[in-house]
């Protein structure tokens, strides 16, 4: 009984330390995320991004964002696209307002590879606040608070990280729960 009960503890033991060795990249919008594809090929699988795919497709952003980076994303969901005022999406994705859907998702966009443990020391060493400048030439403001990551817009919006280091092949996706805003 107790050699069975050491062999079972050794199996138990043995199949976490594998788990654990091959811990992959959380699942987004139901989709499993892979970390040899990019931000676009993983980004299309994800049922809560959908909104914003079409965005980056109707702003040209896609050849950008496939690129090789390294990018950091804040993305936001389906919800937080349908929490902006009634017909700001339909309105954005028309081809005449493309260059301010633009500035919006490249508000979204940070030229490094900021995983949410570099980001929290950046707010720690900078005395709780760190400013984070975007490729749109916005300026995020990051807070830590309780393990998670804040991101306050321009305009004083505040969003927050729902699922941190998602690993892609140029960069890293971090899925944020409101759409960051540029002063306009």
């Amino acid at each position: 009984m107790f050699k069975s009960l050491l062999r079972g503890f050794a199996l138990a033991t043995a199949m976490s330390a594998v788990a654990f060795a091959a811990a992959k990249n959380p699942v987004v919008g139901g989709a499993a995320m892979f970390d040899s594809k990019n931000i676009i090929e993983n980004a299309v699988n994800s049922k809560d991004h959908t909104t914003l795919v079409a965005a980056v497709k109707a702003a040209g952003l896609v050849g950008t964002l496939e690129g090789k980076g390294p990018f950091t994303v804040f993305a936001p969901t389906n919800e937080a696209f349908a929490a902006l005022p009634k017909g700001t999406v339909d309105t954005l994705l028309k081809p005449e307002n493309k260059a301010t859907l633009t500035k919006v998702l490249t508000c979204h966009v940070v030229a490094a590879d900021a995983m949410a443990k570099t980001v929290a020391k950046m707010i720690k060493d900078d005395g709780g606040e760190h400013d984070i400048k975007t490729v749109g030439g916005c300026v995020l403001k990051a807070k830590e608070s309780m393990g998670k990551i804040t991101l306050t817009d321009e305009n004083g919006g505040v969003s927050h990280v729902t699922i941190a280091d998602v690993k892609q092949s140029n960069g890293v996706i971090h899925v944020v729960d409101k759409v960051l805003l540029p002063k306009m």
